[in-house]
């Protein structure tokens, strides 16, 4: 009970001293743990360390190589996105990279039974991870240009030149095993994000739950399914969107999820194939609704080999279609309204486009895992999300032609321990 206290203790101080992170399935890591990323980001039906089964489906916490102890997992990823983007006016083509960094990620996560029958028929698991994150910036580079001389030096050449959203999660759950071939699992989310776009850090709070259950027809098969309920933040005054001198608010609502998955272990636990299937409703949610995104539908394909019964060899691919809708022939003189403020269209796209490139869809994964003794094991896993970009026309709001384009391709080095008792 002691080292319990001490777990939950650490999971709180890693979701208020978390690092900011960067999105691969919209503003979504495709997967929390280096377990389930060097996979694909699969997991609803077999996750194979603890903070999966919080992240991917709660209902898993009964069924894994967790099961019936204790697991304590650590994770920590490094995200690099390669970010750039460029607009063509007048003949003139303005272009810049995103200032570089390297995004450190933390995760911790923990399962653990919660009554004395051998099979753990109650579970508890809780869980604290960056899971959403998005943002470039263009600051001090030459499309930082507040008196853009095209427009006479009075406006600016783009809006969205410097954004960052952020969303940690701090997931209580708690799971049912009904039988040996099914259990069901429920988690409440409590979200703390912020949001800067250059008018400094507004935080915010958000709750939501997911539900799940696993059946287990055969030893050799499972099947999960998983819902996640919307989770609305709501930011104050982090952008005068209707330039009338005073910051606006912005309210981001993280849109619900319906995932499915199925495990199959045709030679017991040498071989492990695992796919995911998601639907996340961006084009529902309140703020990405705004700035039009599209539902988004995700597949995830994941492998692991033990060679050796200490040693897992890790494969998978991810992809997500680009959820950030083009707008060809905008008319850059317009208005547009966002949650009751009206601003000009072209700064409208140029906040979507550059300020927001969402925009990558293919992702591979490798990784390893090695358990040192029966009751501590490492991983290490690699992500590489191949280069995509989003380009759209119209005029700007002198009624000249232009052009917009952000590219974004992503790479992410992942680490973790396990620590069984």
């Amino acid at each position: 009970m002691k080292n319990t206290v001490k777990v939950l203790a650490f999971l709180g101080l890693v979701l208020l001293t978390a690092a900011s992170g960067w999105a691969t399935n919209g503003d979504n890591l495709i997967a929390v743990g280096p377990i389930s990323r060097a996979m694909g980001g699969v997991g609803i039906a077999a996750p194979q360390d603890a903070i999966s089964a919080v992240f991917s489906n709660p209902a898993a916490m009964c069924f894994g190589p967790y099961c019936p102890s204790t697991q304590v997992d650590f994770a920590g990823t490094l995200f690099m996105p390669d970010v750039s983007a460029k607009v063509t006016r007048a003949g003139q083509v303005i272009e810049a990279d995103s200032d570089d960094n390297v995004y450190a990620i933390p995760a911790i996560g923990i399962s653990v039974p919660i009554t004395e029958e051998l099979d753990g028929s109650w579970r508890f698991g809780l869980a604290a991870y960056g899971v959403s994150g998005l943002g470039v910036d263009y600051r001090n580079s030459n499309l930082d240009q507040p008196h853009y001389s095209g427009f006479g030096g009075q406006a600016p050449l783009i809006a969205g030149e410097y954004t960052q959203l952020q969303i940690f999660k701090f997931a209580p759950s708690l799971a049912y095993r009904y039988s040996d071939w099914m259990s069901v699992g429920l988690a409440v989310h409590i979200d703390y994000s912020s949001l800067d776009l250059r008018n400094g850090s507004s935080y915010g709070y958000g709750v939501g739950v997911q539900a799940g259950a696993i059946f287990k027809p055969f030893d050799k098969f499972s099947f999960g399914v998983t819902y996640i309920s919307p989770q609305q933040v709501k930011y104050d005054d982090v952008a005068d969107f209707d330039n009338d001198g005073s910051l606006d608010n912005l309210k981001l609502e993280s849109p619900q999820q319906l995932g499915i998955g199925a495990a199959f272990e045709p030679f017991g636990s040498t071989l492990l194939l695992e796919v995911d299937f998601k639907w996340i409703n961006w084009g529902n949610a309140n703020g990405y609704e705004d700035f039009d995104w599209k539902d988004q539908w995700v597949a995830a394909i994941g492998a692991q080999y033990k060679p050796i019964n200490r040693l897992s060899i890790r494969l998978g691919y991810n992809f997500g279609n680009n959820p950030v809708r083009e707008h060809n022939n905008f008319n850059g003189m317009d208005m547009t309204t966002i949650q009751g403020k009206t601003l000009p269209t072209y700064y409208y796209e140029t906040f979507r486009v550059i300020g927001f490139p969402a925009v990558v869809e293919h992702h591979v994964t490798f990784g390893l895992g090695y358990d040192i003794t029966d009751r501590f094991g490492i991983h290490a896993g690699f992500m590489y999300a191949f280069k995509n970009s989003i380009s759209e026309n119209g005029t700007d709001i002198t009624g000249q032609p232009v052009e917009l384009e952000s590219s974004l391709s992503e790479s992410s080095i992942d680490f973790g321990l396990t620590w069984r008792f």
